[in-house]
């Protein structure tokens, strides 16, 4: 899969990091929120509801929840506005996040 990061914007990066998303590691950059570089590395959807409704970035300042994601174990947490740092976990979020949100979306 190709980077969804744009060359040649006149922008300088921070330093590069490595992040885990869903257990595979991805390139990141210090100074982006953890929804750029999932989107940027992994498509748009940055969580299911329960009903495995796909949601991703919509206000991008905090307020309307959909970008929540598990992030380094902590459920719910608003990716639009957490800043990406060397060595963190993300995970896409089904439900809540909690373990028994994940079982029944996958039918376990």
């Amino acid at each position: 899969m190709s980077s969804g990061r744009v060359a040649g914007h006149g922008l300088e990066r921070g330093r590069r990091v490595e992040i885990l998303i869903d257990g595979e590691p991805a390139e990141a950059y210090e100074g982006e929120s953890v929804a750029a570089a999932v989107m940027a590395g992994r498509g748009l959807g940055l969580r299911q509801t329960g009903d495995a409704d796909p949601r991703g970035y919509y206000c991008g300042m905090g307020v309307c929840f959909d970008c929540v994601m598990v992030v380094d174990g902590v459920p719910q947490t608003r990716t639009c506005v957490t800043w990406v740092r060397d060595g963190m976990t993300v995970e896409h979020q089904v439900g809540s996040g909690t373990a028994a949100d994940a079982e029944a979306a996958h039918g376990h």
